[in-house]
């Protein structure tokens, strides 16, 4: 990627926020706290992080109020209400810079050894990128760009500027939406775990539905969305999926649902919108998750959750000794429940009753 420098006084007049310091002084990268040069910019979101401010070398911080006394006295700096949305955003844009700063490619819209069927699709300004393949009655939108070893299948459809990366695959009369990015190694569309057990072996069930995926959604590596059985797996608009995750057919997943990485969601489970999920949790089959909920990392949901909230279900990890002992007891329990209560029923005091 190109090398890009701009100064203070353009971040914010691109971005907005209140620069403290020497508004022309350079800035050439954008780098962790924790190593940034004098050259770099670099951001603390949290108060309680706020004792990196007096060892960075950053050139400038950008901070919220609560901290830009304590970064006006190492240096300069930009302050904003929420500097971890204005970081996001100083990323987008100097994105933009560096790639408009990398040489120009001679390359055509569309790659010689790329496949397109007559009946497809093209949409102005759209790439498809060497080896890849634009299947029957598919429909690549305008500006989208299809990178190499790309399989888009019979009948599916990419949105307005959505990007697949190298190796990804969509599935026969599959939907991606517009502003979408799916990254390498990605599957949408192939057939849910579904099988009709037959006398000791397994009949297969034929997944006839699709894979819906909405407007803004970005997906990680090597994740894997499974179509319908009969009707639609629907991915809402502004999902985020990190890599590694499996969903399950004719899941649902509410707008700006966040999952992080190797989730697993079991088939015809229901999540609401505006949900987190942390790495590796699972959610079992048939099951819905209200709005606004948060699930730990590694939790198994194993009931419906219909209240918004934080849920944790993790087993602490202890040394394995310990552990096998404490599982024994827990075996255990339903047991002295049960005494528990035949003893209580043994040593009840008689009601009396007060109007005799």
């Amino acid at each position: 990627m190109a090398r890009f420098e701009t100064t203070l006084e353009q971040i914010c007049n691109h971005l907005g926020g209140v620069c403290h310091g020497d508004s022309r002084q350079l800035i050439d990268a954008i780098e962790p706290i924790e190593t940034a040069h004098k050259k770099a910019i670099s951001f603390v979101a949290n108060p309680k992080y706020g004792a990196q401010i007096d060892v960075t070398q950053a050139g400038c911080l950008i901070v919220s109020p609560a901290l830009q006394d304590r970064a006006l006295a190492r240096g300069a700096c930009i302050v904003t209400a929420e500097p971890y949305l204005y970081f996001a955003r100083l990323t987008q844009w100097w994105r933009a810079q560096t790639l408009s700063l990398s040489p120009s490619t001679a390359e055509p819209l569309i790659h010689p050894s790329a496949y397109i069927h007559p009946t497809a699709t093209i949409g102005d300004g759209a790439r498809v990128g060497a080896f890849s393949v634009v299947a029957a009655e598919a429909v690549i939108g305008a500006g989208a760009v299809i990178k190499n070893h790309v399989s888009v299948d019979i009948g599916a459809s990419i949105g307005t500027d959505s990007v697949l990366h190298a190796q990804v695959t969509v599935g026969e009369h599959c939907v991606v939406g517009a502003r979408c990015i799916v990254h390498s190694g990605v599957v949408v569309g192939a057939d849910g775990f579904g099988f009709a057990p037959n006398q000791g072996r397994w009949e297969k069930i034929e997944q006839l539905g699709r894979v819906r995926i909405g407007d803004d959604v970005e997906i990680g590596a090597n994740t894997c969305i499974d179509r319908g059985a009969l009707g639609d797996t629907v991915i809402s608009d502004g999902v985020k999926l990190d890599n590694l995750i499996q969903i399950g057919h004719n899941v649902f997943i509410g707008a700006h649902t966040a999952m992080a990485g190797c989730v697993g969601v079991a088939g015809s489970a229901k999540i609401g919108a505006h949900c987190t999920v942390g790495g590796g949790a699972i959610v079992l089959g048939h099951l819905s998750v209200a709005d606004h909920v948060n699930i730990s990392a590694a939790t198994v949901v194993t009931r419906s959750i219909t209240k918004p909230g934080h849920y944790t279900g993790i087993f602490p990890i202890d040394d394995n000794g310990n552990w096998e002992k404490n599982a024994a007891v827990v075996k255990q329990l339903g047991g002295v429940r049960e005494r528990l209560r035949a003893l209580e029923q043994r040593t009840a005091v008689p009601t009396v009753d007060s109007s005799k």
